[in-house]
């Protein structure tokens, strides 16, 4: 809407601070809306009031208006501090595009020259300048500084105000001098905003900026119609997401991934499966950036692949999917990137791929960092594998950590809770819990709290003498699995809480007191399992977002029916990865199952023929029509890789040697290994084992495998114990898959 009585109306500020139907009206004038969204005109008529204020507002939910308007109402600039140089240009244009002036709006950071630097300021003594977007870097150079001192500030907005804390998903340490140049500059309301904040967090940022007694406006987080699935990540990713999108087909979506690399990487697979994608990243010159994202706003793109520098501040209301293809460092991070989607309401779909071994990526992305900075870096990236682990509603797990609680069980909008795990009663070993944290006086972390109850003596325990405690132990013959997801659940029951001040640190509540003289049934659900390195693709968690639950029930009875009868355990037959594609793709030819992630050709001759033959029997019954086999072109193949592995295997290469003539390290090279294994061709690496671990090891471990349900490294490790490395478990597993599942 065209304005040109701007200045008029700022000057009816008291006006519209008294009489509600002006300041509806003033909604109306200067953004064209009839009536305010949720809290809206409770925050505004604070600001007007000239009190401190501290706004907690989803992703969406229109923080931007909470100091717009009363910035144009007001007498003197709003001095509008922000991280974001792409946002501050938007929402300037913004501002700027409902008045027949461009001065009404301004920005002031490093992009700027000298003389567009000088065009601000005088429209800023002129006064026709309402709000000032500034860098918290431009903000406290001496020359702005001393030309703010000479300004009428009517007030102070601090966005993304969660940079200013440590504990926040994006900690700027400039933040931290925001308050010091307030005071410097002149004294004035402050309202600091963001979509994401712990208490801790919230805590930090009144503290930093000095308004502790602010009033604070704190919407719900909930996003009924955001749909929240965490998926295995395995080898055949890439195939996954082209899937995913071709079912969505002409749907707004973004990717997320960490690296540059992998954004350049998976935007050029995109393209070349006919995908109308670009990549989005801070390497990108800026005239890129901003033509992409146009082409994505004006909808010549469908699908963004982005590092989390794209996505602050767009406007996009109908982006449909939101996927992570690694999980974030941070559950701030990740609701804040999921909260793009769905804006408008409608479908929102969520995705995370999940894997371990990326966890452990992010934790040595840490190191040369001071160690408080460390540390509360693997405790944010703690609560992000909690949630990504865990098998209850994510819809819980996400509000409970933002510190709101949602009293429905079952959200019906999330993987866990479509498709549900059967509960067990935990009430005994919520006991041992409660005890230890109460025995310990609620000064440790989940981790010391879990080897204290198995019995552990870590140099840690034994140092604060814990072993001596007669509850030290107290759950060594329970079942390992059992800890994390009690601890989990009892936090979100209030058993337990962490304390803010020492994030992290399990203290016992009232009710948990209570629980201890009075115990009752405390039922359970148990975490889902990932492996620890995503090749592996072996996990027993939901499955897609398109997995017939009954084909799939169908076909693990069939599973366990085979596996009874051949003697082995059931994911040597086949894993829960490959029985969830099968129920999504409906493969009905031994070609057609090869394609199932998990499945080579010596698997699918060996099993396959009983399934294809209870998918076309599912597929006939029901009239089921199966989706087109999926062209899955690639950009780059890395199949000689493994031909020469297997080669050279078949000469009794030392394995050693073999990794380092590949340039790889061990590790990568038994990633790529077990690859091959996993997806049904036989190896025999008895040549290097014979050479590397004993006999009586290699017995132990070949047994575990053959008796557990699971081939999850962190579980085996928990079984056999401190003496068997990570490395020879995983070559015993080769071994033993090789001979029982090839």
């Amino acid at each position: 809407m065209k304005n040109s009585t701007l200045l008029e109306v700022s000057k009816e500020a008291t006006f519209y601070m008294n009489e509600d139907v002006n300041l509806l009206k003033a909604l109306k004038h200067f953004f064209g809306f009839d009536q305010f969204k949720g809290d809206q005109e409770a925050i505004i008529r604070n600001v007007l009031a000239g009190n401190d204020t501290f706004v907690l507002m989803p992703t969406g939910g229109g923080k931007s208006l909470c100091y717009q308007l009363p910035s144009l109402i007001m007498p003197g600039t709003a001095i509008v501090i922000s991280p974001l140089i792409a946002l501050m240009k938007n929402q300037v244009d913004v501002i700027n595009g409902m008045s027949d002036s461009d001065g009404v709006a301004h920005y002031l950071n490093s992009s700027l020259n000298k003389s567009a630097i000088e065009q601000v300021k005088t429209d800023i003594v002129k006064g026709k300048t309402k709000l000032l977007y500034v860098a918290p870097e431009s903000l406290t150079k001496e020359d702005n500084v001393e030309f703010l001192k000479k300004v009428k500030i009517s007030f102070y907005a601090i966005d993304e105000a969660h940079c200013i804390s440590e504990w926040g998903h994006d900690f700027r340490p400039e933040y931290r001098r925001i308050r010091p140049i307030i005071n410097e500059i002149g004294n004035a309301p402050v309202i600091a905003l963001t979509a994401t904040a712990t208490d801790k967090v919230r805590t930090d940022i009144k503290k930093s900026l000095g308004i502790v007694d602010a009033r604070e406006f704190k919407s719900s987080f909930n996003r009924p119609n955001l749909y929240y699935e965490v998926r295995p990540k395995t080898r055949d990713i890439d195939r996954q997401i082209i899937m995913f999108i071709k079912q969505h087909p002409g749907k707004s979506g973004i990717i997320y991934c960490l690296s540059r690399k992998k954004v350049e990487e998976l935007a050029e697979i995109l393209k070349a499966n006919e995908i109308k994608a670009a990549p989005y990243h801070a390497g990108l010159d800026s005239a890129t950036r901003s033509r992409t994202q146009d082409d994505f706003l004006q909808e010549k793109i469908d699908v963004i692949v982005a590092t989390i520098a794209f996505g602050m501040g767009i406007d996009k209301p109908d982006v449909r999917f939101v996927i992570h293809y690694d999980i974030p460092k941070s559950l701030e991070g990740y609701y804040q990137e999921t909260g793009r989607a769905g804006r408008d309401g409608g479908e929102g779909l969520c995705i995370a791929f999940y894997a371990r071994k990326d966890l452990k990526k992010l934790e040595n992305f840490m190191e040369g960092k001071p160690v408080a900075e460390q540390d509360i870096g693997r405790q944010l990236l703690q609560e992000t594998a909690a949630y990504a682990e865990s098998s209850v509603c994510r819809r819980k797990m996400l509000l409970h950590y933002f510190g709101e609680e949602y009293d429905q069980d079952n959200c019906g909008n999330c993987d866990n809770c479509k498709y549900p795990k059967k509960k067990i009663e935990a009430k005994d070993a919520l006991l041992v819990v409660l005890k230890a944290v109460e025995v310990v006086k609620g000064n440790f972390r989940q981790e010391y709290i879990v080897d204290f109850v198995k019995g552990r003596g870590t140099d840690d325990i034994i140092s604060h003498k814990h072993d001596q405690f007669e509850e030290f132990g107290s759950g060594a013959d329970m079942d390992s699995k059992l800890w994390n997801p009690v601890i989990r659940q009892a936090l979100l029951v209030g058993y337990i809480r962490k304390d803010v001040e020492n994030y992290g640190l399990l203290k016992l509540t009232a009710l948990g007191k209570r629980y201890i003289k009075q115990p009752k049934s405390f039922k359970i659900v148990l975490d889902n399992e990932f492996t620890d390195d995503y090749e592996d693709g072996c996990n027993e968690t939901g499955g897609t977002s398109a997995l017939d639950p009954e084909l799939f029930g169908v076909l693990k009875n069939l599973r366990k029916k085979m596996a009874r009868k051949f003697n082995l355990p059931a994911y040597v037959i086949f894993q829960d990865i490959s029985l969830e594609q099968m129920a999504t793709m409906y493969p009905v030819t031994e070609q057609e199952l090869t394609n199932i992630q998990g499945v080579g050709q010596g698997k699918a001759k060996r099993y396959g023929k009983e399934f294809l033959k209870e998918v076309k029997a599912y597929c006939d019954t029901k009239h089921i029509i199966r989706p087109e086999e999926l062209r899955f072109r690639t950009v780059a193949k890395k199949s000689m890789l493994k031909v020469s592995i297997i080669q050279s295997i078949d000469r009794q290469v030392d394995l050693d040697d073999l990794a380092e003539a590949k340039g790889l390290d061990f590790s990568e090279l038994l990633d790529e290994i077990e690859a091959i294994v996993y997806s049904g061709t036989k190896l025999n690496i008895d040549y290097f084992i014979n050479e590397v671990i004993d006999d009586d090891k290699v017995d132990d471990i070949y047994d575990y495998f053959m008796d557990s349900d699971t081939d999850g490294l962190s579980d085996a490790q928990d079984e056999l114990g401190e003496g068997y490395s990570e490395d020879e478990i995983r070559l015993v597993r080769i071994k033993f898959l090789s001979e029982k599942a090839n």
